[in-house]
């Protein structure tokens, strides 16, 4: 076991420093696709690696905010980069994105949390205070940036004018702020598991906090694993339209990749959490992820296609807006009582798997 996860941190250390390189060797010439989509799933998975190192560091909840605002960072850049690759497929990229995150987040992730956690534990109880107050503040964000732009009328279609997409900018920034805000400074009681108000965190209880030294060492390859994501995902564009095409997958397909492959190694934290009955954990690693993608995602596109002058559909069609509604009308009843079982668990999953099978059978 040592020798594994010792093989697992020096694959962690190489692949920041891999991608970089490969990177920059592709301003200068074409890469082969396939070494360039293996280096940048391995910088994906490395970039959260050491946001998690540095989270532990920190200690909860602080610790959840930081992985969430890494895996945000990475899902905007390889929007952007894509938005600008590929200005055909701009218009609808960043609301397929933001709401694939949505759904694997609320359905999958969550189902297999909850799935996991009841069958080795069979229920699982949380506090209910800080889960309430996240739904309540990703209730408004998916709305008001997902469904309102369909019924505004200063622009025909799912769009919002500038004004607008500036005033729901601002108004998503300050509710994830706020959100931050009571999370990490003034009610951190609130997030935190049964019998640990001291705010030390169960991520901090399992293992000792990594050195300083190795912090810093975490902090320096995180920030080359976001550059090298960013960079290389540019690279392997044309070859994932190619693809998809090829295969005749609608164009909402890319933005289920994007979500499932930015969120898979925080999603393996969050289920490895409800398998050790740290179900409170688990869902702030989820519910964090999908304020953050809304929160700070839709801002980031919002400015770049004010300043570009780039229009971006936002609204959801009506199969879309349907499951988006049963999905949070579910995830509130999921999590209302403070206590889960096995069936929790599949709803969520059969509502992910209608959510897909939908995606590619239109």
């Amino acid at each position: 076991m040592t020798a594994k996860l010792r093989l697992a941190d020096r694959t962690n250390d190489i692949f920041p420093i891999l991608g970089f390189v490969a990177a920059m060797a592709s301003l200068a010439m074409p890469l082969n696709a396939w070494l360039v989509a293996i280096i940048l799933m391995g910088a994906v998975i490395a970039a959260v690696h050491h946001a998690e190192v540095i989270a532990h560091r920190v200690g909860e909840p602080f610790g959840t905010l930081i992985l969430a605002l890494a895996v945000t960072v990475i899902e905007v850049g390889l929007i952007l980069t894509l938005m600008q690759a590929e200005p055909e497929k701009a218009q609808t990229l960043a609301r397929d994105t933001v709401f694939a995150a949505v759904m694997v987040i609320l359905n999958l992730l969550m189902g297999l949390c909850l799935l996991s956690g009841a069958i080795r534990h069979h229920e699982q109880r949380f506090p209910r205070t800080g889960i309430g107050a996240a739904l309540a503040t990703l209730t408004v964000l998916t709305v008001v940036t997902l469904v309102l732009p369909n019924f505004t009328s200063s622009v025909p279609g799912p769009f919002y004018s500038a004004k607008q997409l500036g005033f729901v900018a601002a108004v998503s920034l300050i509710l994830y702020a706020t959100f931050a805000l009571v999370q990490t400074v003034r009610h951190r009681d609130y997030f935190l598991p049964d019998g640990d108000a001291d705010g030390d965190g169960e991520l901090d209880a399992h293992a000792a906090p990594p050195s300083l030294q190795r912090t810093a060492i975490s902090g320096a390859l995180l920030l080359a694993s976001l550059v090298a994501v960013v960079l290389l995902a540019k690279n392997l564009s044309p070859v994932i339209g190619a693809l998809l095409a090829d295969w005749g997958a609608p164009p909402a397909v890319l933005g289920v990749l994007i979500a499932a492959l930015i969120l898979a190694p925080e999603g393996l934290a969050a289920v490895r959490a409800a398998k050790a009955d740290r179900l409170q954990t688990s869902l702030n690693l989820a519910l964090g992820s999908a304020l953050a993608t809304i929160g700070l995602t839709i801002p980031a596109v919002a400015i770049l296609s004010i300043v570009t002058d780039l229009p971006i559909s936002l609204g959801l069609d009506a199969k879309s807006t349907v499951l988006l509604f049963l999905s949070l009308i579910v995830s509130v009843q999921t999590l209302a009582n403070g206590r889960t079982t096995v069936l929790q668990g599949v709803i969520h999953l059969m509502l992910f798997a209608i959510y897909l099978f939908t995606t590619f059978v239109p």
